[in-house]
């Protein structure tokens, strides 16, 4: 996405970007963030700064490569 965020887009995304990663908790553990602290940039009490952001994004591939190399496993169990 080109455009920025405003606040509130972001910390929608943000919210989002947590409930992909698995809710508070697990985004929690695969950030290095206190649960208080991803609930309080989620309802925008807490800014969210651009390297949470980057951060956020990298946590998000290895997610992808993590599923992805889970769905390969399946598959190739299944024989498809």
């Amino acid at each position: 996405m080109s455009a920025r965020f405003t606040e509130t887009e972001l910390s929608e995304h943000f919210a989002h970007c947590i409930q992909v990663l698995g809710g508070t908790t697990a985004a929690s553990r695969r950030l290095g963030v206190d649960e208080r602290a991803i609930r309080r940039f989620v309802t925008g009490e807490k800014p969210i700064s651009e390297r949470l952001l980057q951060d956020t994004a990298t946590v998000l591939q290895a997610l992808i490569e993590e599923a992805s190399a889970a769905e390969a496993r399946i598959t190739a169990a299944l024989g498809a």
